[in-house]
Order: structure tokens, then sequence, then C-alpha cells
């Protein structure tokens, strides 16, 4: 397997043509894991100029395709990607400030978690999203007074 480090050997050995934009997308996605498409555009021209955003998204869809990048789709909120990929660990997000951290497989093999009944499917991935209050955001929320039914 081919590290993320190398970003362009990484889409070589996938058979994907090297380009400077492609290259500022995954280089993006290292620097800033759990981001929105919007805000990796905005990474992507800081550091290579001027890219249209349909360039970031479809640079964002092959790359997640293509098994380099993995996109996350939590339940309300636009897409997140992240350059963690090859292993099914979850995610942890807060209700309060949209943090998403990652959460290792508490099984700790795939697909980490073994459905009741799999109606004759071949499980291959599990995605699983824990919501709840991150530490910084905890202290503010029990500061907040109850709102009386």
């Amino acid at each position: 397997m081919v590290e993320m480090s190398d970003p362009t050997e990484l889409l070589r050995a996938r058979g994907i043509a090297v380009t400077a934009q492609r290259l500022a997308v995954i280089r993006a996605v290292a620097k800033h894991p759990h981001t929105t498409a919007e805000k990796l555009a905005e990474a992507v021209r800081s550091d290579i100029g001027a890219i249209s955003k349909q360039a970031v998204y479809d640079a964002l869809g092959m790359l997640s395709e293509k098994g380099i990048i993995r996109r996350i789709q939590p339940a309300g909120s636009p897409a997140l990607y992240e350059d963690r990929v090859g292993d099914n660990h979850h995610h942890l997000i807060c209700r309060t400030c949209g943090k998403t951290v990652d959460v290792d497989c508490a099984v700790g093999y795939r697909p980490c978690l073994t459905a009741a009944d799999d109606s004759g499917y071949e499980i291959e991935e599990a995605e699983v999203i824990y919501w709840g209050t991150c530490p910084n955001c905890l202290p503010k929320r029990k500061n907040k007074p109850s709102i009386p039914n």
C-alpha cells in the first residue's frame, strides 16, 4: 500500500493522472481532516491559487471513488472528507460545534459490527457515527439554563 505521504505515487499507483489540482486537494484533506468541500476549496485556493469550486468537487468525488480519501455523510450535515482510509474506523461528532474525531473500531476487526441478522448479505463495512458534546462545548452546555416545558 502506498503511503499518503507521497500523493504523487499514490495517484500513479491507482492509474490516476497527476495534476497540481489533485495534489492540492489531497494535501488539503490531509491537513484538514473531517472538513467540508467548501472549506477544502478555500484551502486549495490558498495553496495553488485559482481553482473552481467544481474542480475541487470533481477531484473529491474521484479521489473518494478511488479510495484515496474517504467521504463521510453525517445525517443533516454536509459531506466531510478525510485521508484515513483502509480501516473501518468510526466518528464522534459534537452536536454543538460540529467537531469530528476518529473513533477506532470497538471490536478491532472489520467490519467492526456483526449484524443481528445479515439477511444473507456479505458485510464489508460498518459506518457508525456517535453524536455527543465535545469537552470544549460541555461546560457551555452545562451552564445553559434549562428551558421549562
